[in-house]
């Protein structure tokens, strides 16, 4: 049973306004950055940085370890979200993995579409590895994110870099086109998500180029070679086949695939942690995660 908690969570967001024309791209990218956020804990370290030109930011606690990096990229549908709507969350990931966090502002769509958020994201990849133990390092993101994370291990497979100790995708989209049933299932119960503005990000996004090519929709990409994975979704997410897809694709190319179906839980749940116990629990559970790959 989901704890009492999530009600709350809910109700901030039946509170929001509708507003009766679908906004634009820079009203949904105002929107998120001005949203509401947590705090920032005190004792949180927060640096910018450009890397190859790209934004970024690193973020860690007391407990992050020098050497191992978890590399995070955002959510926000490849149109919006930045560092700015994910430091908190990735304050609280930075503490349970015990890594510094890197967060990077990748060039986002319409502007820069398709591959641009996957050249940013294996360029500062490349960068790290420059200074870093590959076997100490993490891709993890969230959403879109979390099929940037895809997208991000499969051209760097494919190019014959050296790959992270694992990746982790937190209610990863993976594909452009919507077509898990879950879609359908779950509309009613997923206050966040719906097919109709994820196919029209999907085309913000691709343009006119193939929602089927493996880097855009990881769910049709031979996953071989790939390292562990962890995903983690909620039962209440129009985008719970996206996950549960893409783990069956894992296991049949004999990647090492952890999938957790969290009850009752919505899109990127985890950005609650401060107030919503299952949010702190999933990121404690990747916390676990890194650390058994990492050493």
């Amino acid at each position: 049973m989901a704890s009492k908690e999530l009600e709350q969570v809910l109700e901030i967001m039946r509170s929001r306004p509708v507003p009766e024309e679908p906004p634009t791209i820079q009203e949904m990218r105002d929107g998120m950055e001005a949203a509401p956020q947590f705090p920032l804990e005190e004792d949180v370290r927060c640096e910018a940085t450009s890397i190859l030109g790209i934004p970024g930011e690193w973020i860690s606690t007391p407990e992050s370890e020098e050497d191992r990096v978890l590399y995070y990229l955002h959510g926000g549908g490849y149109v919006m979200g930045s560092v700015n709507t994910h430091r908190v969350m990735i304050s609280h990931l930075a503490r349970a993995t015990k890594a510094r966090a890197l967060a990077i502002d990748y060039r986002l769509a319409p502007e820069n579409p398709f591959p641009a958020a996957i050249a940013d994201a294996t360029a500062v990849y490349r960068w790290l590895l420059a200074t870093n133990n590959p076997k100490k390092m993490v891709v993890a993101g969230d959403s879109a994110g979390g099929g940037l994370t895809m997208a991000t291990l499969l051209a760097l497979r494919d190019a014959g870099d050296p790959l992270p100790a694992a990746g982790v995708c937190i209610s990863p989209w993976v594909d452009m086109e919507g077509l898990g049933e879950s879609m359908t299932t779950k509309a009613d119960i997923d206050p966040m998500v719906g097919k109709d503005g994820i196919v029209q990000m999907g085309k913000t996004y691709l343009g006119d180029e193939d929602p089927r090519a493996p880097l855009a929709s990881p769910i049709y990409a031979d996953l071989t070679g790939l390292p562990s994975l962890l995903i983690q979704v909620g039962t209440a997410e129009t985008l719970l086949d996206d996950s549960t897809r893409l783990a069956a694709k894992g296991k049949e190319a004999g990647v090492d695939v952890t999938l957790e179906t969290w009850d009752d839980m919505i899109h990127v749940w985890h950005s609650y942690a401060p107030m919503l116990p299952e949010g702190q629990q999933a990121i404690d559970r990747i916390g676990e995660f890194v650390s058994k790959h990492t050493g």
